[in-house]
C-alpha cells in the first residue's frame, strides 16, 4: 500500500462529509454562526435553521419534530439513550445485559450505571465477534431467579 493513497477503514469512527451537506452547512459555519439558544439575531437565524432541519428529519423518520434530538456525536447519544432508559425504567428492573466488546462509549456508561446500583452482565462474543442469543436468554433467566429471592 502506498502512503500516497491510503485506504481509510475507520468509518465507524468518522466519515467524510457529503459535499451537499457541506454546501448546506457552509453559511452556518461562516456567516450565520450564532448560538441557536441565544436571544440575539445571530441566534434567531441559526435557531430557525435548526428547527427547519429538525422538521425535515422528523418528516423523513415519520415522527414529530419535538421527538428529534440532535447531539454532538455517538458518545453523547449513547449516554442519553442508555442512561435515560436505565433510570426511566429502573422501577421495572436494574439489570442490563451487554457484550464485553462494546465501545467505551457504551461500556463506560454501563460502568457508571453499575456504580449506581445497576447490575451489568457482560457476555463474551465468540471468535467471530457474535453474541449468542442463548447466552443472553440464560443470563436473563438466571438473574430473574436471583431477583425473585
Amino acid at each position: 500500500m502506498s502512503s500516497k493513497n491510503p485506504i481509510y477503514l475507520d468509518y465507524n469512527a468518522t466519515t467524510p462529509i457529503d459535499p451537499r451537506v457541506a454546501a448546506a452547512m457552509q453559511p452556518y459555519l461562516t456567516e450565520h454562526f450564532g448560538n441557536p439558544s441565544s436571544g440575539h439575531q445571530y441566534g434567531a437565524t441559526t435557531r430557525t435553521a435548526v428547527e427547519q432541519a429538525r422538521g425535515q428529519v422528523a418528516k423523513l423518520l415519520g415522527c414529530q419534530a419535538h421527538e428529534v434530538v440532535f447531539t454532538s456525536g455517538g458518545t453523547e447519544s449513547n449516554n442519553i439513550a442508555i442512561q435515560g432508559l436505565a433510570f426511566a425504567r429502573a422501577g421495572l428492573g436494574r439489570h442490563i445485559i451487554t457484550s464485553s466488546m462494546e465501545h467505551p462509549a457504551v461500556s463506560q456508561v454501563c460502568d457508571y450505571l453499575e456504580s449506581h446500583d445497576f447490575r451489568i452482565t457482560r457476555i463474551d462474543p465468540d471468535h467471530l465477534g457474535r453474541v449468542d442469543a442463548e447466552a443472553i436468554k440464560a443470563t436473563r433467566y438466571h438473574t430473574d431467579i436471583l431477583d425473585a429471592r
